[in-house]
Order: C-alpha cells, then sequence, then structure tokens
C-alpha cells in the first residue's frame, strides 16, 4: 500500500480546519502528503464593481504554502475553479481536474470534505471526489474519508438528510500544537470567539471529539470506504 495521503479541499484553509491534525501526525508517520485546493476562497469576497485585484489571492495562497510546511506537506496545488459558484461548472470537469491529481499521486488515503454543508463549493468537492475515487480494481485509494469545517458543517440545516455523524476519530493528541500553528498562518480567516472558526471553538471541538472517543483530543471523519 502507497503510504501517500491526498487531501481535497475547497478553499485554502479548509484543510487545517478539517484535518491539520491528522495531516500532521500522518506526515510524522512518513506519510508523503499533498494537498488540492479548488479554488482561491477569496474571489467570491471581492465586490463586482471592484476591479480586478489579485493580491488578496496570492496573500492566500503564501499563508497556504506556510500552513501545509508547518504540517509537513509534500506539495500543494491550486487551480481556479470559480469561488462559491463550483455548482456553475460541469460535475465531469472537477471530476477529471481530481482524477489527473490522484493518477499522479497514487494515494492510499485521501480526504475530503462531508457532503451536507452549507459551502456549495464543499458539496460539489465531496460529489466530485466520489466519483474521481469510485473503487475500480485497479484504484489506489484504499481508505475514503469526510471531515468537518467549522462555520460550515453545522451550520446547515438538520432537515437536509446530510447530517455530520462520526464514525472515524483520528487521535491529534500529539499533533494538535501544529494544527493551531498551520491555523496561525491563516490568521485573516479566522473570528472572535463565540465564531466556530474562533480557536477557542476550534480547540473545544478537538477537546470534545477526544472525548468523544477516550482521547484527549482528535478529529471526527465520516468513512466512506476502506477496504483491508
Amino acid at each position: 500500500m502507497n503510504k501517500v495521503l491526498v487531501v481535497i479541499a475547497a478553499h485554502p484553509d479548509d484543510e487545517v480546519l478539517g484535518c491539520g491534525g491528522t495531516i500532521a501526525r500522518l506526515a510524522r508517520e512518513g506519510y508523503s502528503v499533498h494537498i488540492l485546493f479548488m479554488g482561491d476562497g477569496e474571489t467570491s469576497r471581492i465586490d463586482i464593481i471592484e476591479k480586478p485585484d489579485l493580491s488578496r489571492q496570492k496573500k492566500r495562497y503564501a499563508a497556504a504554502l506556510r500552513a501545509c510546511k508547518i504540517l509537513g506537506c509534500d506539495s500543494i496545488k491550486q487551480l481556479d475553479f470559480p469561488d462559491n459558484r463550483m455548482d456553475s461548472v460541469p460535475l465531469l470537469d472537477v471530476v477529471k481536474a481530481i482524477e489527473v491529481f490522484i493518477n499522479t499521486h497514487q494515494p492510499s488515503i485521501v480526504l475530503t470534505h462531508h457532503s451536507g454543508d452549507v459551502n456549495i463549493d464543499h458539496c460539489v468537492v465531496h460529489d466530485a471526489v466520489i466519483v474521481a475515487c469510485r473503487p475500480q480494481p485497479d484504484s489506489f485509494v484504499r481508505e475514503l474519508l469526510f471531515f468537518e469545517t467549522p462555520s460550515s458543517t453545522e451550520w446547515n440545516s438538520p432537515d437536509n438528510g446530510k447530517p455530520f455523524y462520526p464514525n472515524w476519530f483520528v487521535d491529534i493528541s500529539t499533533t494538535m500544537d501544529l494544527k493551531f500553528q498551520a491555523l496561525s498562518a491563516y490568521q485573516d480567516e479566522l473570528r472572535p470567539f463565540p465564531h466556530p472558526r474562533s480557536l477557542k471553538v476550534i480547540e473545544s471541538l478537538a477537546v470534545w471529539r477526544g472525548a468523544t472517543a477516550g482521547v484527549n483530543a482528535a478529529e471526527a471523519f465520516i468513512l466512506g470506504r476502506k477496504l483491508v
């Protein structure tokens, strides 16, 4: 089995919020880690009457480079799908872009978004990853996990039929500090308490997920598939 982890995230910062401690742990355990961002996470924040300004996108990407270096990642790549408008793109286009990345790195483990997030890009990425990682006989992917993203997963309505009920936990007691160091690179994305993307809430979530599994701190996932 290839010791390769691929994380496919809609925007820079999703990878740290959702699975930063897991990334750091697997990197320590000898996994090669590669991150794919589908968009820049900034374009939708710019008023349509503004002239194009790439400074915000460049700053966000620089933050991603710092964060992923802290976590021990081997590479990151950012695509240019429309920010918070990925539902305007044919799903097949998203699938093909992900397939190229997966075929390049041949991961045994893939982490991506939960299907019920309130952010539309997260939902599109989830659906595309499911297709790109379909279990064909020659598939590299042996483990497929879906993470939660604070200020997206818990903000959706419970009547959408896709609540986040985790059944897979990763102990991040020894890598929690690296997760928070990586989050510091995304300082512009953090918010004051009691916002879900405040450091206090993110730490509380890790402690709660850890208590759920009987450890000091954990990240929670829904297991999509595991081949043993």
